[in-house]
């Protein structure tokens, strides 16, 4: 294929959508933070931080100059979003504004409250594409079947990224609603914390999947507030993301619920792990208040994450006034 890509950021997600990129390109190159990583991944085909077990193809590059992504047509920024801003930027200085820009990013910058299309548009107009479903990485990584979504305010942007993306087992299909798509990769992340919260408190399984229900019905709500469009939550981004995100032992942010239901707090800091549900919540509190939204979902995870109060008495403030 002719287009040139990149991927910006070598973890689990980068480099599995490299891996599965590179089988439709003549080169892929994968931008990398830390030397001692490139020279791993170009010496041995192995990115070892993140998957020592599965060699990378041949034709995956990894460098650590951005210049170099200065020719490519698509990069895809898989990277978390509170590292989108500066990236972009870094970006700005290289690419040409039609550079086609993927993300991968499930949060909202804050208090800016920009979604991640916002921010790209900043940099490089309206040539940004979403990319979000139930997607874990690891399963990509192994060429495990796989769908996704993606959208974009250009319909040959999402065109051009479905052809160098698309194999015979991980699957693209279009949407044309970008608003719903992002919303719907944010919102997934704060359902799956309430969802943890309440698994790690022991609450009973009837109440948990009527809170997983009442946190579907508000991101349709949320959707269709903003302009979206509700089928968009009925697609593999919005019921499959938060299904699986909500309930599998491989979520981080389910993961991270279910510690703070008992009580217990990660440091993030030291894990090296980014929970983005956990840096949304914040900024989904403020756009459901100025946009006289009612989510007692979000009300349940900012009590709990944020104001610190007790999982118990926040879920039964819940409970109280969930319909």
């Amino acid at each position: 294929m002719a287009l040139n890509v990149g991927v910006i950021g070598a973890g689990a997600l980068g480099t599995a959508i490299a891996q599965t990129m590179s089988e439709n390109v003549d080169e892929l190159l994968l931008h990398v933070r830390k030397q001692d990583l490139c020279d791993d991944i170009n010496n041995t085909g192995y990115n070892t931080q993140y998957y020592p077990n599965n060699k990378l193809n041949e034709n995956i590059k990894a460098t650590t100059d951005i210049n170099d992504l200065k020719k490519c047509d698509i990069i895809f920024l898989a990277i978390p979003s509170s590292a989108f801003r500066e990236t972009l930027k870094n970006l700005k200085e290289v690419l040409e504004e039609e550079t086609i820009i993927v993300t991968t990013a499930k949060g909202i910058e804050y208090p800016s409250l920009k979604s991640m299309g916002d921010l790209i548009s900043e940099y490089f107009d309206e040539n940004y594409v979403a990319l979000s479903g139930p997607n874990f990485a690891s399963e990509i990584m192994l060429n495990q079947p796989t769908i996704t979504n993606i959208a974009s305010r250009k319909a040959e942007n999402s065109q051009k990224v479905k052809e160098v993306l698309s194999t015979k087992q991980f699957k693209v299909k279009i949407i044309d609603d970008i608003k719903g798509i992002e919303l719907c990769g944010v919102l997934k992340n704060i359902n799956a914390i309430a969802n943890g919260i309440c698994e790690g408190m022991n609450i009973n399984e009837n109440a948990r999947y009527s809170i997983l229900t009442r946190g579907f019905k508000d991101t349709i709500e949320i959707i269709e507030s903003f302009g979206g469009n509700s089928d968009t939550a009925h697609e593999y981004c919005g019921f499959g993301d938060l299904i699986m995100t909500s309930t599998s032992s491989e979520s981080r942010n389910h993961t991270l619920g279910i510690l703070y239901g008992q009580r217990l707090v990660i440091d993030e800091a030291a894990s090296g792990i980014v929970f983005e549900g956990k840096n949304s919540i914040r900024a989904v509190r403020d756009i459901c208040e100025n946009n006289n939204i009612d989510s007692e979902i979000v009300n349940f995870v900012y009590d709990v994450i944020i104001e610190r109060i007790a999982p118990i008495k926040a879920f039964n403030k819940l409970w109280e006034n969930i319909e």
